[in-house]
């Protein structure tokens, strides 16, 4: 938090930046560094690179053998108003944790990493894991979304406090 990429709206890939060696290692870096820092979600500028990408673990209960997906240029459309407060963190602001409200359903339209056109619809976890990145790459943070900071807390108090909640 703090490098001005992350509050900027990320530039659209075109489909021979997408064919760009330099491109595809970027892709694969970020998810090597996803699963470094044990998160589900990494977006291209949270790496100072201001572009219309990110990769996930979009499965509902991400685990060892979960397959990250890379997204390019996604859109994402809510199916329906329902909205859920449910905990979030970010990788681009270590060991902090907030009550976010996200859609509840979602369709995200994007590119694969080979160009591919591909839509996804997606339903609670993996929804707000969608949004969370695709907010990313408008220059949005979780803070920004937030209803109220009183949720915010370090990462210690939410496992010692908040994280029984939820099993």
């Amino acid at each position: 938090m703090g490098h001005p990429v992350l509050r900027e709206r990320a530039r659209p890939v075109s489909m021979s930046d997408l064919k760009d060696p330099l491109v595809q290692k970027l892709i694969d870096d970020m998810i090597d560094t996803m699963h470094e820092y044990h998160g589900v979600g990494l977006a291209a500028p949270q790496v100072h690179e201001g572009l219309r990408v990110f990769v996930a673990l979009l499965d509902e209960d991400p685990g060892p053998k979960s397959e990250a997906v890379a997204l390019v240029n996604p859109e994402v459309v809510p199916i329906g108003s329902t909205k859920e407060e449910g905990w979030e963190g970010c990788l681009s602001v270590p060991d902090i944790r907030g009550m976010v409200p996200r859609y509840t359903d979602v369709t995200v339209s994007a590119l694969d990493r080979d160009g591919n056109a591909v839509s996804l619809n997606l339903t609670s976890f993996p929804a707000r894991v969608a949004q969370h990145e695709t907010d990313h790459l408008d220059g949005i943070l979780f803070f920004d979304r937030m209803m109220s900071l009183q949720s915010l807390t370090y990462l210690d108090e939410y496992t010692r406090f908040h994280a029984k909640d939820e099993d």
